[in-house]
């Protein structure tokens, strides 16, 4: 790809520092933003022009730039404006009000993929399996269902990443319940779905494209040195703490099921991927019961993106180098706005 003015879009505590102050940093120290630290490194590395803009709350900075810089895409690794993960669909439509391509997932697709009760219900109409779930709105009482046993999961409803999950989420008793509900409303200042807990294995699906999709190998969280007896759950500490990870010997890696299973498993993410209106990429989450039933979690759209995370890994087994898959999603978030 010729080389194009970027504009990368991130959250203003997550601007990358000068290349030589991160060479002097620890691992831990580069987590938090190492996808936007990694997305630029490659995009200059490949000799595009990259400006990086933090944004929190106020649009003006990014009109301005789109006026100065006049960018020919931008990489948006937005996950959140003012503090409301449900806001980046916003973001996405100010793009194209400016008539700005980019990349990742459309306003459609991220407000129905966001909302993980409403992207349930639509796969739900459509025959596709999910844990039997509920809303519990903050402010209101929990009252539980007949249909929901024990044991069940309790989330934030909106938000991703593993936000706010721990293995206190998981519940046992109507007590245990009210409690997590509660935490989820007060800490995390959001609504809570309650879902029938599904034991067995977390399957990742990576999916790339606009129209004509690619999936990648399904990729799946092992957690190699879990206490006896505790349910595999991909909490906060799995996905965020390097010590942990190491600690408990948290790894992703490819799920090697059956051929016939894995092309079962790419057929209805890229069913899911299209029911959802997914656009540019996404993971499709999927728990596989230990009786062998595959439920439907969840869609992540623009998920992590950082070299050393499994999107890029499953992609990676694909066959696309790190710096040919930012090239790609470059590419589709370019094409799509070509059909404004």
């Amino acid at each position: 790809m010729k080389p194009r003015r970027v504009l990368l879009l991130v959250h203003e505590d997550l601007v990358p520092p000068p290349e030589a102050e991160v060479q002097a940093m620890t691992d831990a120290e580069v987590e938090p933003f190492k996808t936007e630290y990694h997305v630029e490194s490659e995009l200059r590395a490949r000799g595009h022009d990259v400006r990086v803009l933090g944004l929190y709350d106020e649009l003006r900075p990014l009109r301005q730039a789109i006026e100065e810089f006049r960018p020919h895409v931008a990489f948006n690794l937005l996950e959140e404006f003012r503090e409301k993960a449900n806001y980046d669909y916003y973001m996405v439509n100010y793009l194209e009000l400016h008539r700005t391509p980019y990349t990742g997932c459309s306003a459609p697709g991220l407000f129905l993929a966001r909302d993980k009760a409403l992207s349930k219900k639509v796969l739900a109409y459509h025959r596709i399996r999910v844990p039997k779930f509920m809303v519990v709105p903050r402010g209101r009482k929990v009252r539980r269902r007949s249909e929901l046993e024990f044991p069940l999961i309790v989330k934030a409803l909106n938000e991703e990443a593993s936000l706010g999950i721990s293995q206190a989420s998981l519940v046992h008793n109507d007590e245990r319940l009210v409690e997590r509900v509660e935490f989820v409303h007060r800490r995390l200042n959001t609504a809570a779905i309650v879902e029938q807990f599904v034991p067995g294995r977390e399957l990742y699906l990576g999916v790339l494209g606009n129209q004509r999709l690619i999936t990648f190998p399904t990729w799946e969280l092992r957690i190699d040195h879990r206490p006896e007896g505790q349910p595999l759950i991909a909490t906060e500490k799995v996905k965020w703490d390097l010590d942990y990870q190491e600690r408990r010997g948290v790894e992703h890696g490819p799920a090697n099921l059956a051929p016939e299973f894995e092309a079962k498993v790419h057929k209805l993410a890229r069913r899911i991927y299209r029911l959802l209106g997914l656009s540019g990429y996404a993971r499709i989450d999927f728990r596989l019961h230990e009786d062998g039933r595959l439920f439907f979690l969840e869609a992540n759209p623009n998920p992590q993106i950082s070299d050393d995370e499994e999107f890029a890994h499953a992609a990676g087994a694909y066959g696309f180098s790190y710096p040919e898959l930012l090239e790609k999603v470059i590419s589709l978030g370019i094409r799509r706005a070509k059909q404004w």
